[in-house]
């Protein structure tokens, strides 16, 4: 699986987020600006503004602007996967040179592609939808995540 920086900063900024979210009004403690976002998670600004606004658009974050502006969950980090938020900025979670592999015509000695490359979606799905953005922010992951990545194989 590859992940752009796009997606990787988009999770980094929706981490820091919930880390200053107190549950009130949806995960809203107070709105945190972009640069204090890209500061802390050492972002571009002007790359984090453009992902943020991605962010916003697919009702992942509010905004406000002013000198009392800035971002926030819009809803509770418990309520917003990682798969989520990959989807608001990179779109569905596998593509086989730009289609979905249930698309895929293979034939032959190959049609066993397409049932390999569903059975990968389903696994980073499985993954992706089961980790929140609190788990994340709180760097406490569920049982299964942590017992995957305790494998020595998973780090090679």
């Amino acid at each position: 699986m590859r992940l752009s920086a796009r997606v990787d900063y988009a999770l980094r900024a929706a981490a820091e987020l919930a880390s200053v979210a107190d549950g009130a009004d949806a995960g809203r403690s107070r709105p945190v600006t972009a640069e204090q976002i890209a500061r802390s998670q050492d972002i571009p600004p002007k790359f984090l503004e453009s992902i943020l606004l991605q962010l916003r658009r697919g009702g992942i974050v509010h905004a406000q602007r002013g000198p009392e502006g800035g971002y926030w969950l819009a809803r509770p980090a418990a309520e917003i996967s990682l798969a989520e938020v990959i989807r608001v900025i990179d779109g569905p979670l596998a593509h086989v040179r730009g289609q979905r592999p249930e698309q895929l015509g293979y034939h032959g000695a190959a049609r066993a592609l397409q049932e390999v490359w569903i059975a990968l979606r389903a696994s980073e799905r499985e993954i992706l939808e089961q980790v929140t953005i609190a788990d994340v922010a709180a760097g406490v992951l569920p049982g299964r995540i942590t017992e995957l990545a305790a494998d020595p194989r998973a780090w090679s």
